[in-house]
C-alpha cells in the first residue's frame, strides 16, 4: 500500500495543492477562534494534529462557542470606565475690598 500511495502522489502532485487549499483555511479559522476564546489546549492540539480539517471543523462548529463570555465583546475594545473625580475647589485669592494693605516699613 505505501508504494501505491507514493506512486500516486508522484504522478498526481496537484493532490497536495488541493489538500492544502482545503486544510489551511479550516486550520486558520479554528486557531483564530481558539485564541479568541482563550482555549490554549485546543490551540495546541489544532496546531499539532493534522486531520485534513476534520478536527478543525468539529472545533469550529461544536466547541468554539461554548467558552465565550456572556457579552461576546472580545472583538470590539471598550473604553475603560471613567471615574468621576471630585470637583476641585479653587480658593478665591482676590483681596477682599474691605482689607487694606499694610505698608511695609
Amino acid at each position: 500500500m505505501p508504494n501505491n500511495f507514493v506512486n500516486f502522489i508522484s504522478t498526481h502532485p496537484w493532490v497536495i495543492a488541493l489538500v492544502a487549499l482545503w486544510v489551511i483555511p479550516w486550520k486558520g479559522v479554528a486557531l483564530w477562534k481558539a485564541t479568541r476564546n482563550g482555549n490554549l489546549v485546543w490551540f495546541v492540539i489544532l496546531l499539532i494534529v493534522n486531520t485534513l480539517g476534520i478536527l478543525e471543523i468539529i472545533y469550529i462548529f461544536a466547541f468554539s462557542g461554548k467558552n465565550l463570555p456572556a457579552t461576546e465583546q472580545l472583538a470590539t475594545p471598550t473604553e475603560p470606565e471613567k471615574k468621576e473625580e471630585p470637583e476641585k475647589v479653587v480658593p478665591d485669592i482676590k483681596k477682599d475690598e474691605t482689607e487694606k494693605e499694610i505698608p511695609k516699613s
